[in-house]
């Protein structure tokens, strides 16, 4: 895994929130500093009360990773990537014997290894699983405080030995996806381009639209999705693939070569 921590400036990046960073920890006193220090962001304590409360979210270091919180005692649990534990943990572990859409929509065969660009990192669900079912992605996030996470995410998981072999597949980088892909050289021109733009979130799922809820106040919506499809389409030499709500448009005029549909979303394919 690389070491991406000169890799993003906060200042430059499409961040909407001011935002703090909150030590939940004394044994985790280090690691905030020193995230406060790399993102140029206010250090507090949760003694800090008065001063939490002028923002909406918060930069959370705690024993279990460094996540996103809304500030106050009976607030949401932060949201926290987890490779290892949880929903997702488990669908790694056991993603070579379920029925994962994603993995289908990418055109994953049995004894084949594709080289997927992720350009909407997000969360990294999808390229967790992706990796799992043994493609090497590549994840393209801009946002430095959601990098920051996937970053965390990425140590922590190449710490246990269940998950290791899997996170090793998935490499981070904090950049702009559509300068990133137009600088790209033809040998390095990835299989498949992996799309899952910002939209506002319907799902009933409350986990779900937490998670989603806080990414949207601290990014906003995709607004450059027609520059980002257009470059994909440039270097994607086998499929594009976009995922988007189940009754939503299609992101562009080209209508798709294939869909693949799931309960509450679908995975438009344009082949290349």
């Amino acid at each position: 895994m690389r070491d991406h921590s000169d890799s993003c400036d906060l200042n430059t990046s499409s961040e909407l929130l001011a935002l703090a960073v909150c030590c939940a920890s004394p044994s985790q006193s280090a690691v905030a500093e020193a995230v406060a220090e790399r993102l140029g962001l206010p250090l507090l304590a949760l003694a800090d009360v008065a001063e939490l409360a002028q923002y909406s979210l918060v930069i959370w270091v705690s024993t279990e990773g460094i996540g996103l919180k809304q500030p106050g005692r009976k607030t949401p649990n932060p949201v926290i990537i987890d490779f290892v534990g949880g929903a997702l943990g488990f669908r790694g572990k056991r993603s070579q014997h379920t029925r994962e859409l994603v993995a289908k929509a990418v055109g994953i065969k049995i004894g084949q290894s594709l080289r997927v660009l992720d350009a909407t990192a997000g969360l990294g669900r999808d390229a967790f699983i992706l990796a799992a079912r043994g493609c090497d992605v590549q994840m393209l996030e801009r946002s430095p405080v959601v990098a920051l996470m996937l970053e965390d995410a990425l140590q922590r998981g190449m710490a246990d030995a269940d998950v290791a072999d899997v996170v090793a597949r998935l490499q981070l980088q904090c950049v702009n996806a559509t300068e990133y892909m137009c600088n790209l050289n033809p040998q390095d021109y990835p299989e498949v381009v992996y799309l899952d733009p910002m939209f506002p979130e319907r799902s009933k799922s409350a986990s779900v639209k937490k998670e989603m809820q806080f990414l949207q106040q601290l990014l906003g919506v995709d607004d450059d999705i027609d520059e980002l499809f257009t470059a994909a389409l440039q270097i994607a030499t086998k499929r594009v693939v976009v995922k988007r709500p189940k009754m939503a448009p299609c992101i562009s005029e080209h209508k798709p070569h294939h869909v693949i549909e799931g309960k509450s979303g679908r995975f438009d394919i344009y082949s290349t």
